[in-house]
């Protein structure tokens, strides 16, 4: 009895930690978009510099799940919990450095106007942030349903990214002032649409938690 509920308040540490994680990232999100948003140099530099705590944060839950499988020795479904909390925290990791990507790009627009105003990215950005918080949730409450639901948010924002691409691509052509800004908007666009991704692959780990199969939720 005393050896499940050593293990059972791990798994609950993973999850508090998982949970942290999601929320750090979501931060994070909203942080460089609204640096991206007013060309915030110093807000985008904070993004940067908090970066090094999500990192901390995977390396932990690495520490305590590994712990697990070395004491515990979990098979089925408990094992596949701490796999997928792993996967989980991977890709949460990703997300945040994505985050830094855009702020960096912050960085690079320093002193310069925006030559659009930003309506579609920071749509992809709202649903992505949305995926972020579901996808957790599926975790924590192992709904396979709302899982799934990745893959259909997940259409939205690669719509948003094409859309924004040949917008881009058109202010490009229009003025070869516009060339080097315009690329680095696109960049953010695909930042975005891999963060997309991930929270994507977050879904595809709930169901293999669950089922013990992993679907490919990112075609």
């Amino acid at each position: 009895m005393t050896i499940r509920k050593d293990f059972d308040k791990g798994l609950e540490h993973l999850h508090d930690l998982l949970i942290d994680m999601g929320t750090y990232v979501e931060k994070a999100l909203v942080e460089s978009m609204e640096a991206l948003k007013a060309v915030d140099v110093d807000r985008a530099k904070q993004v940067i510099t908090n970066d090094p705590s999500l990192n901390q944060m995977e390396e932990k839950i690495t520490e305590i799940g590994s712990k697990l499988i070395a004491t515990q020795q979990p098979v089925a479904k408990d094992l596949r919990r701490i796999l997928s909390a792993f996967k989980i925290a991977s890709d949460l990791e990703r997300m945040g450095d994505l985050s830094v990507d855009i702020a960096k790009v912050v960085l690079r627009l320093e002193g310069q106007e925006l030559i659009k105003p930003l309506i579609d990215l920071p749509r992809m950005s709202e649903i992505v942030q949305l995926m972020t918080y579901e996808s957790i949730q599926s975790f924590i409450q192992e709904n396979v349903d709302l899982a799934y639901k990745m893959a259909k948010d997940d259409d939205q924002v690669d719509a948003l990214y094409g859309q924004i691409t040949r917008e881009l691509y058109s202010l490009m052509m229009e003025n070869p002032r516009n060339i080097t800004q315009a690329s680095l908007l696109t960049l953010v666009g695909r930042y975005l649409e891999r963060f997309g991704d991930h929270a994507t692959n977050i879904g595809e780990s709930v169901v293999y938690l669950v089922t013990g199969s992993r679907p490919d939720l990112n075609v």
